[in-house]
């Protein structure tokens, strides 16, 4: 019998309190999702490290979706160690897509906390593949463009006859406004239906952002976006962008909405981007 026990590393509040998962099997160490800026990643390879004083050494490296916050770290801990990077083959060929692109657009922000180097996906799983590190096994659920351009879901099987961990990035943002700038907002709302039932019997689901939850993440998650994008379609009223006047009215509204959230400034970023997704398929 395997016995696995999760640990998170959450980034600061400039790395967007990005969730990386160290899940301890019998016989290592795996992490899923690897953080957004330099100075929270260097604190997740130090604690990689102590598990690997305390003999428990890394054995590869998930990533749920195709987001610099997710996939930032990995090269770092490949560096390092040398183990495989997992992810579906929508994941991973999303991320060459987009990589230097990503650093293009948010390097001159961040500056040096920025990574200067992507660690590309090693092994690429196909829909429902499974395999076994340290004595766990763990089965890979590929969902598509929703949340972002490419994103999955993992299931970890800490024995036969245990209920699945549900790792599902960021399918659901868990106490803070989520990211809606990647314009698939149909999919994505299918899919938190589809998973709704697909997941029901999952343990615990383990979000990108904000604590560990039940089921109910994953509506709530559907609730706000349908709210927001009702919102941004009458705001919008057919146009593909939002005047500056209408985006502070988003901003009110949505802010009322979920009271006392962070990463607010994720309302008015994701705006345009819906209300062209709502004017193309109106």
């Amino acid at each position: 019998m395997s016995t696995t026990t999760v640990h998170v590393h959450t980034g600061s509040e400039a790395g967007l309190f990005v969730n990386s998962y160290l899940l301890e099997t019998a016989e290592g160490l795996v992490v899923i999702d690897t953080n957004l800026l330099n100075t929270d990643i260097a604190v997740l390879v130090e604690k990689v490290a102590a598990f690997e004083q305390a003999g428990k050494p890394l054995l590869g490296v998930f990533v749920t979706h195709a987001h610099p916050d997710h996939f930032n770290g990995a090269h770092a801990l490949v560096e390092r160690w040398d183990v495989p990077v997992y992810a579906t083959e929508a994941v991973a060929a999303t991320i060459r897509e987009i990589a230097d692109a990503k650093r293009a657009q948010w390097g001159p922000v961040y500056g040096e906390e920025w990574p200067a180097v992507t660690a590309y996906p090693t092994v690429e799983l196909k829909d429902g593949q499974q395999l076994e590190l340290g004595g766990t096994t763990f089965t890979v659920r590929h969902v598509g463009p929703a949340e972002s351009h490419a994103d999955s879901v993992l299931l970890a099987h800490p024995a036969a006859d245990a209920a699945p961990l549900a790792f599902i990035g960021d399918l659901a943002f868990h106490g803070t406004h989520p990211y809606t700038a990647d314009g698939h907002g149909v999919h994505w709302l299918a899919a938190l239906t589809e998973l709704g039932t697909e997941l029901a019997d999952a343990a615990v689901l383990y979000p990108g952002h904000g604590e560990p939850a039940g089921i109910e993440v994953l509506t709530a998650q559907r609730q706000y976006l349908l709210f927001y994008r009702e919102t941004v379609r009458r705001l919008a009223a057919g146009q593909p962008a939002l005047t500056d006047e209408a985006r502070e009215e988003l901003d009110r509204v949505v802010q009322d909405y979920a009271p006392n959230l962070p990463l607010g400034w994720m309302i008015g970023l994701g705006a345009d981007a819906v209300a062209a997704e709502l004017a193309a398929t109106s």
